[in-house]
This record gives C-alpha cells, structure tokens and sequence, in this order.
C-alpha cells in the first residue's frame, strides 16, 4: 500500500514540474446545457477522438521557466464539429509550441452535435471566448505576456479560431453568466488558421462543418453570420494561413477568401499555399516540403 502511494506522488509530483494541468472551463455550471445522461466518448485508434463533451476544459502546458518568451496560444482541433482530433491537432502541437519556449493550452470545446445543448450553435464560441479570458486572466502566474495570446484552430478548429476572431465582443452568454471574468477581453492577440473552414457559403463551404455548426436550412442571415470571411473588420487580430491546392474537403478558396478579406481592411496577414498535402495532416511528417509549415509558422510568429 505504502508503494502505491509512494507512486501516485511521484506521478502527481511529475505533472506539477512539468506545468500540465487541465481546467474545468465552467465549474460552476456550463452554460447553455442541460443535464443529460448523455456520456463524452474518448476513442484511441491512430489518433484521439472525443465526441459529445460535456465538460469543456483547457489542458494547460507550459514551458519552463527559463524558456519562456511570454507568447501563448489556444489550440482548437478539428474534426468537423462532430469530434476533436485532440492529440492529432491538440496536444503533440501543444508540444511542439512548448519547444519554442511558447505556452500551447488545447482547448476541449463543445460540438455542435450534442443533444446536451440549448443554442448548440453558440456554445463552441462560449467556450472559445472563456478560453481566452482563463488565460489573460492566469498570464502573470503562468509568465504570459497578456497581450501576445493568440488562437490557433485546424479544419473546423480553424472556423472556431475565426470565428472568435471576428466575434470576439459577441455577447453569447445573454446575462445567463454573470462571472467577473466575462468582462476580461476575449480578443486574440493574433490567430494561425491551418486548412481552416471559413465560408459557409455552398461554393466553397465544408457541408459537414456547416450543418453540424447551423443546420441543413439555417437563414441566410445566420450563414453570413458565420463565413468569417464577410465579418472582418480593422480590429480582426493580425492571421497565419496554411493550405493546400488539392484540397477535396475543404477548398483552398476558404483561406483565400479570408486573407483577401483582411487584406482590404489592411489586417496583417500572411498566407502558405501549397500544391499538394491534401486536408487533415497536422505536422505533415513525410509530405515533403509541406512539412515545413512548421518552421514558416514559428518564423511568423517570432516576429510578432
């Protein structure tokens, strides 16, 4: 008995020194959800799948002390609104902004597809504004410049990313959240959206992530709304983007469209197309120079 305890410290010990938490987004209450016997599922194949959260969270990783620079980013992985691919674009890109000397919180949001939700179409935004005030709030204890917190969304990820770009002072709570912290900005400082879904627009749009995020027949009004690409303004955060010509799930023409958008109202901005990659290849390990988003990304983010 004493063994086990003895090994449960060290583990707990270990998860301390190495600055990795995990936070409840809401403890208090989610909003916009009712209880339900509805059950998250973790599936583990090639990469890790959660479907139906019902607890959203931030798992926080910090580097250390010493190689810190001050920036940091929350992670939005994809999965089309229907799951998170949590390691695939979650955690191993957590990992890698921790080598720069970057804090990397992914951030475990809502999806659309949950029979738990009320307004299933605004609670990935709820969570996607709290996750940056959770870390604007915590910059001084986690060693974060509290004006260089950036959002960074892969796929439907990256709708998530730019939506919160460009809704960020949307009041999605309606007075059913009163915490203090809702009056913390929740702008990202700038944002990185990799093979991002960004019109819903039929030419160009990714069907699934649509009718997960509005429904098959939502207004106009509504779909306007949410292609990102017609809400820019001047004050939309400064954008990385990453795509590929070929493509077949989420066309080029989203990225493109966003960056045109922000170029006409002069938003910094700087965009990586390449002919082939396909969609959905995080790290792009084994796709020739394609691989090297990583290195353009750092040396865009370095200069911030």
């Amino acid at each position: 008995m004493k063994l086990i305890l003895l090994t449960l410290l060290i583990l707990l010990t270990q998860t301390a020194v190495m600055g990795q938490q995990i936070i409840p987004l809401w403890p208090e209450g989610v909003p916009n959800q009712n209880a339900s016997k509805e059950e998250e599922k973790i599936m583990r194949t090639h990469i890790v799948k959660i479907e139906n959260v019902q607890t959203p969270s931030l798992e926080v990783y910090l580097p250390s002390k010493a190689n810190q620079t001050g920036k940091a980013v929350v992670i939005c992985p994809g999965g089309g609104y229907r799951f998170l691919a949590y390691d695939w674009e979650g955690t191993d890109i957590a990992k890698w902004f921790n080598s720069k000397g970057i804090a990397a919180i992914v951030l475990k949001y809502r999806l659309p597809t949950s029979s738990s939700l009320i307004n299933p179409q605004w609670a990935p935004l709820q969570d996607a504004q709290r996750a940056i005030r959770i870390v604007r709030q915590n910059a001084e204890q986690w060693n974060i410049d509290g004006s260089q917190i950036g959002v960074m969304g892969f796929s439907a990820g990256g709708h998530l990313a730019s939506t919160l770009g460009t809704h960020y002072n949307e009041d999605t709570l309606k007075g059913i959240n009163t915490d203090p912290i809702n009056s913390v900005s929740a702008r990202p400082d700038f944002m990185m959206l990799i093979y991002p879904v960004i019109t819903f627009d039929k030419k160009h749009y990714h069907g699934g992530s649509k009718n997960a995020l509005v429904g098959k027949n939502a207004k106009q009004e509504t779909v306007d709304y949410f292609s990102n690409n017609l809400q820019v303004t001047a004050d939309t955060p400064s954008t990385f983007l990453v795509h590929s010509a070929d493509d077949k799930a989420v066309p080029v023409a989203n990225s493109i469209l966003f960056y045109e958008a922000l170029v006409k109202q002069n938003v910094p901005a700087e965009m990586h197309l390449y002919p082939e990659g396909g969609h959905g290849y995080s790290f792009a390990i084994g796709k020739g120079r394609l691989q090297g988003w990583t290195d353009r990304l750092y040396e865009w983010i370095r200069e911030l």
